[in-house]
């Protein structure tokens, strides 16, 4: 980035972002609506000039996960109670010329994931990565403000997936069309002022590379200069703009989308993001799996060629009312798995009351499957190790059905990065995990933005399109375990894509931040 982009890019705080967005005037009942909204966050939370968390400095924490990996620290506040062992944060650890910020949220794992693609990257080009989470500044008006936000989201989504009538009606609306609206992000652009003091102890010329425009905005808002926001949706909405950050996307359709801020004005046309503001890089892969890509789908080509069970991951998580249509699919599979045509990894993430409910209605003590089970409970060292060694081992070891969870929220999303690299197939919604270069079977959508990433996915050869309904996933799935020309085809598109550089948007989003750094 050069230093006439970071003029142009370079945006005032104080409330001049709320009024216009890029360029477009906000209605006067935008902005009153912002300042209400403001105000209310600052009368609930504790915010404005009051809150000083942040000015004071910041403390470091080892990652005990990522930190062996590539180096990952965590950034928190002095004293937290969810943080001991942390350590005062030196001028010397955030010299702009050796370290970089990753600013993230925990909001589900999509932005955490894409935060430790970045992380990698930014190791591979020599950084020290830490870790600013948004969330985890839990003694913080910001971190306060940012836990509501993700508890209403997270009930929402729930929601959606219990009562078709709310879906329709109000969830599917919102996500898809509501979010759109640049009235969204002037709102967004007056809450994320509070955010402000969390960084004021971050250098100006500090990289700051953000998974989320929460933190982007906020970093802005703070006076930091060097701030890329990654975008991780491939549909176009406003929510995901931060004015004075470069923003980048993971395809062309995105890029040309934000670009013309489509259907982003209340009526008629917007006023365009300016050129100097975005940048098409590819998807936000980590430097691990770019790295391995090679190798990976060669392994999985041999295992098609001996007709090795296929191996089946499943991103679980909290899953929400999902949890009915995955648990259908896994109790489907069951009897290939019996019959040695299918092998299923399960990543429960760091949800227990999910993984309870499959234990009890699918493998309890006595049934039929309960012998097909494989604990990974808690033990991320076992974990991961079984995760490395099945990217080179075949036979039983690595059959039947592994089922994985761990309370540690880094392993919880990590987990399946590892997982997926010595996988045969990934089932999952088309969020974030629908850019990765595995093949890929695409469940039903939590919100109408992210259809789009199965359309991406599926026009690019390396995953099927949206299948909505578990009949139809089941027919795919049956498909691609008992014959081979769909997992040989996105194989094929996979290496294909590789070598068009498709999947190297992490590196170029980080170098965007780090250029003249």
């Amino acid at each position: 980035m050069t230093s006439d982009e970071r003029n142009a890019q370079a945006a005032p705080a104080d409330g001049r972002l709320t009024a216009a967005v890029f360029g477009n005037p906000m209605p006067p009942k935008v902005i009153r609506k912002a300042r209400a909204q403001k105000a209310d966050f600052v009368r609930r939370f504790g915010a404005g000039g009051a809150d000083t968390a942040g000015r004071e400095g910041l403390a470091l924490v080892d990652n005990p996960v990522l930190g062996p990996r590539f180096g990952l620290k965590t950034l928190t506040l002095p004293g937290a109670a969810d943080a001991p062992g942390s350590a005062p944060l030196s001028a010397a650890e955030l010299d702009p010329k050796d370290a970089a910020v990753v600013g993230t949220i925990r909001m589900g794992y999509g932005h955490y994931r894409i935060a430790m693609a970045a992380a990698s990257a930014l190791r591979y080009r020599g950084r020290r990565p830490y870790w600013f989470d948004l969330n985890g500044f839990a003694d913080s008006a910001g971190g306060r403000i940012v836990k509501h936000l993700n508890e209403l989201y997270s009930l929402g989504s729930r929601l959606s997936q219990r009562y078709r009538l709310f879906d329709k009606l109000f969830w599917e609306p919102l996500n898809s069309e509501g979010f759109k609206k640049l009235s969204y992000n002037a709102i967004d652009q007056s809450m994320a002022e509070l955010f402000a003091p969390l960084y004021a102890s971050l250098p100006r010329e500090l990289p700051f590379v953000a998974t989320h425009a929460w933190p982007a905005q906020g970093a802005v808002h703070a006076g930091l200069s060097r701030v890329v926001n990654m975008i991780p949706d491939n549909w176009p909405m406003a929510l995901h703009l931060a004015e004075g950050a470069m923003h980048a996307v993971q395809g062309p359709a995105a890029y040309m989308g934000y670009r013309a801020l489509r259907d982003m004005a209340p009526r008629g046309l917007s006023a365009p993001l300016p050129a100097a503001s975005i940048r098409m890089t590819g998807h936000f892969i980590d430097h691990e799996i770019v790295a391995g890509l090679a190798d990976d789908t060669q392994s999985r080509v041999l295992r098609l060629d001996r007709g090795d069970a296929k191996r089946v991951l499943f991103s679980l998580g909290g899953a929400g009312a999902q949890l009915e249509y995955l648990a259908e699919l896994v109790r489907g599979l069951l009897p290939a798995v019996e019959r040695g045509r299918a092998a299923l990894y399960l990543n429960f993430g760091d949800h227990a009351a999910s993984w309870e409910r499959f234990e009890r209605e699918l493998f309890a003590p006595g049934t039929r499957w309960e012998p097909l089970l494989k604990r990974h409970v808690g033990d991320w060292a076992e974990a991961s190790a079984f995760a490395e060694a099945a990217r080179e081992g075949a036979g039983p070891a690595y059959e039947g059905v592994h089922a994985f969870l761990n309370a540690d929220k880094f392993a919880a999303v990590y987990a399946t990065n590892l997982l997926m690299r010595a996988s045969d197939l990934l089932v999952t919604k088309p969020s974030e995990l629908a850019y990765y270069p595995v093949p890929k079977l695409m469940i039903k959508r939590v919100g109408g933005h992210e259809r789009w990433g199965a359309i991406r996915a599926a026009e690019l050869g390396d995953g099927s399109y949206e299948l909505e309904s578990a009949e139809a996933a089941m027919q795919a799935l049956g498909l691609m375990i008992e014959e081979r020309d769909l997992l040989s085809l996105q194989n094929d598109c996979i290496a294909r894509n590789a070598r068009a550089g498709v999947y190297d948007g992490a590196y170029k989003a980080v170098d965007l931040a780090l250029d003249g750094a």
